[in-house]
C-alpha cells in the first residue's frame, strides 16, 4: 500500500522524540532530517520537500514547543497539520455546472487507468443522486470503447458512442444526447498516449472549447512517482486542469506523487483509486490521508466503508432475529456478503487508531472458501437455512452434492455459524468485558470466520 514505508520511517522518527522530557532545537534538527529523508524516499520532489521541512522546522523550533510537557506530541502535530496543508487542506468536491448537463472531461496518458476509473467515478456520482452518461471520445486506442461499454454495463450504466468518427462530434453529440435522455453529469473518456505531443494536446483543446466542461480533470497513475507530476503540469499548462485523480494508490506506490501533485501544480487532488473493483474509489481528503500516513489512523473513511457496505435494514432485522434467538443461515450469509464488501483487511486496519496494519498486511477474505460456503447454504432448502439443527446425515449429503462440496465443508460451514452466534449471543452489556478479554487472548482474531482466510 502507498506510503507504507514512509509511514513506518515517520513513526521510527518521532518515536526518538517521544523518549525526550524535553526538546533541543539539536534534537528537531535531527528529527527533521529523518523526515526529509523519509519523504525523499518516497519519490516526494526536493523542491516540495525542502519547503515541507523548513516550515515544519520553524513552527517546531519555537518556546511553545520547545517548552511543552509533551514537546514530541507537539512536533507530530505540526507535521500533521502541513502535510494536511501539503495536500490541499480540505476536499474538494467534483465542480458541477449550473446548467445541465454538467461536462467532466477525463484527460491523461495512456495506462493511467482513465476509462475504468472515469466508469468509477461516474458510479459514485450516481450513488450521490446523479444520473451520469458515459461518452466514449477515444478513438485510437484499440477496444477503448469496447472496454468503456463493459465496464457501463458492470455497473449498468449509459455509455454514448458513434464509433471511429470526430472527437469533438462524438463530444458535442454526448452532450445533446445527455439533455434528450434526462443525464445530468456527462463524462468524456478521451483519447490519452504513451507521452505528451501537440496533437493530443490539440485535439483535446478543441473538445474542450466544443463542449465547455466544468471540471477537466487529469487522471495520473501513483505509481509512476514524479513522473505523475511532470505529466500534471504538462496538461494543467495546455488545458488548464481543474482537478487530479490519483489511480493505483493500493499498489507499490510511494505515494510520492499524492504528497507532490497539489504543491506543484496547485491543482487539488480530488479522487483517488484504491483498488481493482469497480466500487473501490473514494474522495480525498487530506486531512486523513495525513492521519494515515503519520498512523493516526482514519475513523471517517472506515465508517464511510461500512456505511456503503452493510444495509442498514437487513442488520435492523438480523439483530431483532438475534435477540429473538432466530439468527439464521441466511443472516449469516448476508453479513458474510456485506464484510466482503468492505475490501482488504490490512487497508481496514490501516483506518483504525493503534491498530497495526502490518499485522494484517496481505489479509483478505478467501473468496473462494466463500463462494463454497455460499453454495452450501443457497443448496438448502429455506427451512434448513432457518433452523439448521434438522440438518441430519442424509440431508447434509444431498447439500453437498447440490452444492459441489463434501459433507465435512458442510460441517465446517455449522461449525463457523455456531461459533459466530455464540459470539453474537455474547455481545450484550454483562458480558462485553468478558468478550473482550476473550478476543484479547485471541489476539483480536475474528471468531465464526476462521474459514474465510483470515
Amino acid at each position: 500500500m502507498a506510503f507504507e514505508n514512509l509511514s513506518d520511517k515517520l513513526t521510527a522518527a518521532f518515536k526518538r522524540l517521544r523518549g525526550k522530557g524535553r526538546l533541543t532545537p539539536a534534537d528537531v534538527k535531527e528529527a527533521m532530517r529523518e523526515v526529509r529523508l523519509a519523504l525523499l524516499d518516497a519519490d516526494v520532489s526536493y523542491k516540495v520537500v525542502k519547503d515541507f521541512t523548513k516550515s515544519v522546522t520553524e513552527r517546531a523550533s519555537g518556546a511553545d514547543v520547545l517548552e511543552a510537557l509533551s514537546p514530541a506530541q507537539m512536533v507530530i502535530k505540526i507535521v500533521n497539520e502541513e502535510l494536511c496543508s501539503l495536500m490541499g487542506g480540505e476536499n474538494q468536491k467534483l465542480s458541477i455546472s449550473s446548467s445541465s448537463p454538467s461536462v467532466v472531461m477525463l484527460v491523461g496518458l495512456q495506462g493511467a487507468g482513465k476509462t475504468t476509473n472515469g466508469a468509477k467515478l461516474a458510479a459514485y456520482m450516481r450513488r450521490q443522486g446523479k444520473r451520469p452518461l458515459l461518452a466514449a471520445c477515444d478513438i485510437y486506442r484499440p477496444a477503448a470503447i469496447t472496454q468503456l461499454e463493459t465496464v457501463g454495463k458492470q455497473l449498468d450504466l449509459p455509455v454514448f458512442q458513434m464509433g471511429q468518427t470526430n472527437p469533438v462530434d462524438i463530444a458535442k453529440a454526448a452532450v445533446e444526447h445527455a439533455k434528450r435522455h434526462g443525464n445530468d453529469l456527462v463524462f468524456l473518456d478521451t483519447a490519452g498516449r504513451l507521452h505528451i505531443d501537440e496533437a493530443l494536446m490539440d485535439e483535446l483543446r478543441n473538445i474542450r472549447d466544443a463542449v465547455n466542461p466544468a471540471e477537466i480533470l487529469l487522471v495520473v497513475d501513483a505509481m509512476t512517482g514524479q513522473d505523475a507530476v511532470n505529466a500534471a503540469s504538462a496538461f494543467d499548462e495546455a488545458l488548464g486542469v481543474t482537478g487530479v485523480m490519483l489511480t493505483k494508490l493500493d499498489g507499490d506506490a510511494r505515494g510520492g506523487a499524492a504528497l507532490s501533485i497539489r504543491a506543484a501544480t496547485g491543482k487539488p487532488i480530488k479522487f483517488i483509486g484504491t483498488g481493482e473493483k469497480l466500487d473501490m474509489i473514494e474522495p480525498f481528503h487530506p486531512d486523513r490521508m495525513a492521519s494515515r500516513i503519520l498512523g493516526m489512523g482514519d475513523v471517517l473513511t472506515l465508517i464511510e466503508k461500512a456505511e456503503q457496505s452493510f444495509d442498514e435494514k437487513k442488520a435492523l432485522e438480523a439483530a431483532e432475529r438475534l435477540r429473538a434467538n432466530r439468527f439464521s443461515l441466511q443472516d449469516y450469509l448476508d453479513q458474510m456478503n456485506q464484510l466482503k464488501g468492505m475490501g482488504d483487511l490490512g487497508d481496514l486496519a490501516g483506518m483504525i487508531p493503534g491498530m497495526d496494519a502490518k499485522a494484517l498486511k496481505g489479509a483478505k477474505l478467501d473468496e473462494k472458501a466463500m463462494a463454497r460456503q455460499e453454495a452450501i447454504i443457497l443448496s438448502m432448502t429455506p427451512a434448513e437455512r432457518d433452523n439448521p439443527s434438522v440438518l441430519n446425515s442424509s440431508r447434509k449429503k444431498r447439500i453437498a452434492a447440490g452444492s459441489g462440496t463434501s459433507v465435512v465443508d458442510v460441517n465446517r460451514l455449522l461449525k463457523q455459524y455456531d461459533a459466530m452466534q455464540q459470539m453474537m449471543k455474547q455481545l450484550s452489556g454483562k458480558n462485553m468485558k468478558k468478550l473482550q478479554k476473550k478476543m484479547g487472548r485471541m489476539g483480536g482474531g475474528f471468531p465464526g470466520f476462521g474459514g474465510l482466510g483470515f
